[in-house]
C-alpha cells in the first residue's frame, strides 16, 4: 500500500491494517527462525508499512485536534 492510499483511509481502517501487518510480521519472523522464509525483505517492508500507518494516524489526530 502506498502512502497516498494510506492517507485516504480512515483511522479505523488503518488500525485494522496495522493488526493484519503485525500478524504477517509474526508469521514472517517464525518462518525466518525455521529457515522457511524465502524473501527476507518482507520483514523490513512490513515494519515500514506499520510505521507509515502509525505516522498517518498521528497526522490525522493532530489535524482533528
Amino acid at each position: 500500500m502506498k502512502l497516498s492510499e494510506m492517507r485516504e483511509k480512515t483511522v479505523d481502517e488503518l488500525q485494522n491494517a496495522i493488526v493484519d501487518w503485525k500478524k504477517q510480521l509474526l508469521e514472517a519472523r517464525l518462518q525466518l527462525s525455521t529457515h522457511k522464509l524465502e524473501n527476507v525483505a518482507t520483514i523490513s517492508k512490513t515494519k515500514r508499512l506499520i510505521a507509515q500507518a502509525k505516522t498517518v494516524i498521528t497526522e490525522k489526530e493532530v489535524q482533528n485536534a
